[in-house]
């Protein structure tokens, strides 16, 4: 207990009307100050809120920045020139693969096919002509050899002419010779109708070109062109844009000096991630770590990563900016007390341990992730013990608190979450 001794001394000078009162101050002053006054100040304990250190599983993780991406990103583009006729679709709609989306006007393909049809049709009679002059004239050359051999005996019986028998021989050759030219023009003509087959098959791409179909399962964005609009292969603008939503990437980096965190974990088995919009931190959805890049970058010491996350509920929008966690490991029985139990101090973090004589131990503690509304507490405490959470601004080491009876109670009663 401090005592402070209190004694004031006035000296004044008298004057002529009041000098009798003042002599009779002073000297009851005097009588005053001749006893020792003593005041005494006991500083009352410090009113703190506590919570007890608990103990549970936590993850190991990293929190990064991340953004959404589009698993498949489709510019549809025309592959044949014409005007477009009709848009079967509305801006901003879920299309499916093979749904309908531009035709274009498709008469001078119709007409192209019908054409290569024509041909086709033209080269298949002229090929049965030819194969018929082949049947004849092949008729011909046979017979025109059997008069060969005949007037050949028959010159050797002395029967006909030398000249007589060569002319027939001649003839025999040249039917023969016929008969080969008619062969060949078979063939022209079967070669002619594999061209027009062909250039039936070109027609019939070239028509279903002027049908474009979704390619995949996605969401339209704003057409880019209107019905009348010339469509041409090669043009800068696409008609469309369509971005597969669901399911939908998380990419985001990390520090390579956490890469070798990531591979030592990833060789474990597959990474979690747990996605938050910035506007909803408690609705995580919790995909896969499905790609990591073979490249460092250069400027920033970055390494890109992915996730994959369901998106049914299109919560999630390419290009929106979302906190990505990946979950490393679990941290098996970590110590946990709440995030604004921790102080900082010249020599580094502390917390207020509680002791059973209600008096307040200054405890230095490592501190680790947070978990929530939860800190890891590496080293300096257990499990168990009580800790200021709130308060602290009037704790002296070692000096008296109080703790109000409700903040025990609600300690007894809660845990803390991750």
């Amino acid at each position: 207990m401090n005592r402070i001794p209190l004694c004031v001394h006035f000296k004044i000078l008298p004057k002529k009307n009041t000098a009798l009162t003042l002599i009779a101050m002073t000297t009851l002053l005097g009588a005053a100050c001749g006893k020792k006054q003593e005041m005494s100040f006991d500083r009352p304990p410090a009113p703190v809120t506590v919570k007890a250190a608990v103990t549970q599983d936590v993850p190991v993780y990293l929190d990064q920045v991340g953004k959404c991406t589009a698993r498949e990103v489709v510019a549809v583009r025309p592959q044949v020139s014409g005007r477009i006729t009709n848009i079967h679709f509305t801006d901003g709609a879920d299309v499916k693969k093979g749904d309908l989306l531009f035709t274009i006007d498709p008469r001078p393909f119709q007409a192209s096919l019908h054409q290569a049809e024509a041909n086709l049709a033209r080269d298949i009679a002229l090929k049965k002509q030819a194969e018929a002059t082949l049947a004849r004239d092949a008729a011909q050359a046979k017979l025109g050899e059997t008069q060969a051999r005949r007037y050949t005996r028959l010159n050797q019986q002395g029967v006909v002419s030398n000249e007589q028998s060569e002319q027939m021989q001649t003839n025999a050759e040249a039917m023969n010779a016929t008969v080969a030219a008619d062969a060949a023009a078979v063939r022209n003509a079967e070669e002619a109708i594999k061209a027009d087959e062909a250039a039936i098959e070109n027609a019939k791409l070239q028509l279903s070109y002027c049908f474009i179909h979704s390619p995949i399962d996605g969401r339209a964005g704003q057409r880019l062109v209107d019905v009348g609009n010339l469509a041409a292969p090669g043009a800068e603008t696409p008609l469309l844009v369509i971005q597969r939503l669901d399911p939908i990437y998380a990419d985001f980096t990390i520090s390579q000096n956490d890469l070798t965190a990531v591979q030592r974990n990833m060789s474990q088995g597959v990474l979690k991630a747990e996605v938050r919009l910035p506007d909803e931190p408690d609705k995580p959805i919790v995909g896969n770590l499905t790609f990591v890049d073979n490249v460092v970058k250069d400027a920033t010491g970055t390494v890109n990563l992915r996730a994959t996350i369901a998106n049914s509920d299109r919560r999630f929008w390419p290009g929106r900016f979302v906190n990505v966690r990946l979950v490393l490991s679990t941290l098996q029985e970590a110590i946990l007390v709440p995030a604004t139990a921790p102080q900082m101090s010249a020599k580094g973090q502390f917390v207020y341990v509680i002791k059973d004589d209600s008096t307040a131990e200054m405890r230095p503690v490592t501190v680790g992730q947070r978990q929530g509304e939860m800190v890891v507490i590496e080293k300096g405490i257990a499990s168990g013990e009580k800790v200021v959470v709130n308060g602290q601004m009037g704790v002296t080491p070692g000096g008296k608190v109080l703790v109000e009876p409700s903040n025990v109670a609600e300690n007894a009663g809660k845990g803390g979450k991750s």
